[in-house]
């Protein structure tokens, strides 16, 4: 497989994370997000929209969207499984992937703050208080959501789930814009057990071929 992605995207992110928890190699293929790589006909013509990640598979089969790969990687490589067994706890799983997936991340994705600086012209620091005002608040959120669970090491049980893909590259990106993750408790929790595991710390960005440093 190869997996197109780049180091800093918290969507390629995830990807890594479920690809090491899963222990299934891959070739790791950079795209370069700030040099506009994503843009380029080579890579659309891979990528279409022109999103990272993007996973080819061995057969050529193309797919895209994390949330989408890791899915298929649970189905096709189930072992360690990544969703709960009951129908209950994968949607639980689920509605925690969704809430950062869905809620945080695409307000504050790459393009849509250089759209912020370059085309509403909003500067620096505004840029950054309104990156940290909608990972705080989705944060919370994703707090009050996890007390409704029994406690557990991670998101959801005891085992890492689909949850903590999608958690441990919020808080890195989080904490690049210095956040203020103050009373997460359960969060927090969460994210450094997951980063105690060698399959987190090997898909970290600082353990990416293609990191500046």
């Amino acid at each position: 497989m190869k997996l197109y992605n780049y180091f800093r995207s918290s969507a390629s992110f995830r990807v890594r994370i479920a690809l090491a928890l899963k222990g299934l190699p891959y070739e790791y293929v950079p795209v370069h997000l700030v040099k506009g790589e994503h843009k380029q006909p080579a890579y659309q013509a891979i990528a279409p929209a022109g999103l990272v990640p993007t996973l080819v598979l061995d057969d050529g089969e193309r797919l895209s969207q994390s949330l989408a790969i890791i899915e298929y990687l649970d189905e096709i490589h189930p072992q360690p499984p990544l969703l709960p067994p009951d129908a209950l706890g994968r949607a639980r799983v689920r509605a925690l992937a969704q809430s950062i997936a869905c809620e945080i991340h695409p307000i504050n994705n790459l393009r849509v703050l250089k759209y912020l600086v370059r085309d509403l012209k909003v500067d620096e620091e505004a840029k950054n208080t309104w990156y940290r005002h909608w990972v705080r608040s989705g944060l919370e959120a994703f707090e009050r959501e996890l007390a409704q669970y029994p406690a557990g090491r991670y998101c959801y049980g005891d085992t890492p789930t689909l949850a903590d893909c999608i958690l441990v590259p919020q808080i890195f990106n989080g904490q690049r814009f210095n956040v203020d993750f103050s009373g997460l408790t359960r969060t927090l929790a969460a994210f450094e057990a997951c980063m105690a595991l060698p399959a987190f710390q090997q898909a970290q960005p600082s353990s990416c071929p293609d990191n500046e440093g």
